[in-house]
């Protein structure tokens, strides 16, 4: 049992469903009193049920007040978890990339600048980002989706060197391929890339499990993309020849 997690306040978005909902079961196992959101009701509402948890339907970017309020005030870690995996190039259309910027990114912005105030006034709080080891690497055939995922590391990043000092922990999830319904939508990019070392969502939940535990930054459910991030740092050229080479590999079996 993670100690710090028996009676918490706990806030996970995009709960419906794949690792949402398996870090809601984790922490309701480990002690927490868990805020269930998703914008499907049905979905939301079950896991809910399942885990004793509170159900609150909505746009996770919006949804502070009301989960503070169902959690009698206080929100001890917030998770956001919510995303969407928008595939395409450059020539995506420009809605497709509004809305992975505003899901992916400006989501946890809006959280965080709801909950700042509390957290720094009583000096502690959690706020945990999954990111996708997209955002530390990239992912071929998914620009809006990589340059999001960028994005919600970067602002991870910058929320844990500013306020640590303060009490304020973050943690960035970096998961490969999980087996949800969004690698399923990945189609056969993610077949070539995610799916030969695809985990189950309960492993990410296990991984931040030892994350908080550890009170470590970055949590790598696979172990190797610390290793991929290092090459990609070490020698950025090398790096991104042998991704050219991968997609490569994806447009030839088109």
């Amino acid at each position: 049992m993670v100690e710090a997690m028996q009676g918490a306040g706990v806030v996970v978005t995009g709960a419906g469903g794949g690792i949402g909902a398996a870090l809601a079961r984790r922490f309701a196992a480990e002690g927490a009193r868990v805020v269930v959101n998703d914008l499907d009701a049905g979905k939301v509402k079950a896991v809910a049920d399942e885990i004793g948890g509170i159900a609150v339907v909505g746009d996770a970017s919006r949804i502070v007040a009301e989960a503070r309020d169902a959690l009698d005030g206080t929100v001890d870690v917030y998770c956001a978890n919510a995303g969407v995996g928008s595939g395409g190039s450059e020539a995506a259309d420009e809605s497709v990339w509004a809305l992975a910027w505003d899901v992916n990114v400006m989501a946890h912005v809006r959280a965080a600048h709801a909950l700042l105030p509390d957290w720094l006034e009583r000096g502690g709080g959690r706020f945990v980002s999954t990111v996708s080891a997209a955002g530390l690497l990239t992912m071929i055939g998914a620009a809006p989706y990589s340059v999001s995922k960028h994005g919600a590391y970067a602002f991870a990043e910058w929320l844990s060197l500013t306020y640590r000092h303060r009490g304020v922990k973050v943690h960035a999830i970096c998961p490969q391929g999980v087996r949800t319904d969004m690698l399923e939508a990945t189609g056969s990019a993610g077949d070539l890339v995610l799916q030969p070392t695809a985990i189950e969502p309960e492993a990410v939940a296990d991984a931040l499990m030892k994350g908080i535990e550890e009170d470590r930054f970055l949590v790598l459910p696979h172990p190797e993309v610390a290793a991929y991030y290092q090459a990609r740092a070490a020698d950025p050229d090398r790096w991104m020849t042998n991704m050219n080479h991968l997609q490569q590999k994806w447009e030839t079996a088109q």
